[in-house]
């Protein structure tokens, strides 16, 4: 329980340290700052993704196709980090799944409803990096987009590259 405290105020820190780093010093954020500031996290997710998935999937046997990795990434991989599996997995079989939390840990302690609906993009793009790194370390080159319609519930939705 402490250590899910612990990332829960680690990670609003580095949101708000991130965010404080890119503001001019006319205060407000314009779009190109915003875009910055997602940017930065999500590549600090990437490379913790990257880290975290080497160290899970070392002694495990390899996967026998990219389904069978999205599921190792909804089950043990986001129990590892959110101490919960993700709720609903969905596929076209066509290289495009969508991840559902229907209770995402780091939105839970921001709101329920639509309260702070527009902050949410900013508090995503961390967790979207988390994926995109456990994935490219799988193999799979992907783009991971999060979608928030009302907290603290998450679409995540990744689409795998085909090179």
């Amino acid at each position: 329980m402490a250590d899910e405290v612990l990332f829960d105020f680690l990670h609003m820190e580095m949101v708000s340290h991130v965010y404080k780093e890119q503001r001019p010093s006319k205060g407000e954020l314009d779009s190109k700052d915003r875009a910055t500031c997602v940017s930065i996290l999500e590549g600090m997710g990437f490379r913790v993704g990257q880290g975290l998935i080497e160290r899970m999937t070392r002694d495990s046997p390899s996967f026998k196709d990219e389904l069978d990795m999205m599921k190792f990434i909804c089950k043990d991989f986001w129990t590892q980090v959110f101490r919960k599996q993700i709720d609903n997995l969905r596929t076209n079989h066509q290289g495009t799944y969508v991840l559902q939390d229907n209770k995402f840990a780091l939105l839970t302690q921001l709101s329920n409803g639509k309260q702070y609906l527009e902050e949410a993009p900013k508090y995503l793009a961390y967790s979207c990096g988390l994926v995109r790194g456990a994935l490219s370390n799988l193999g799979l080159e992907s783009v991971v987009t999060a979608e928030v319609s009302l907290m603290p519930s998450c679409k995540f939705q990744v689409v795998i590259q085909k090179l």
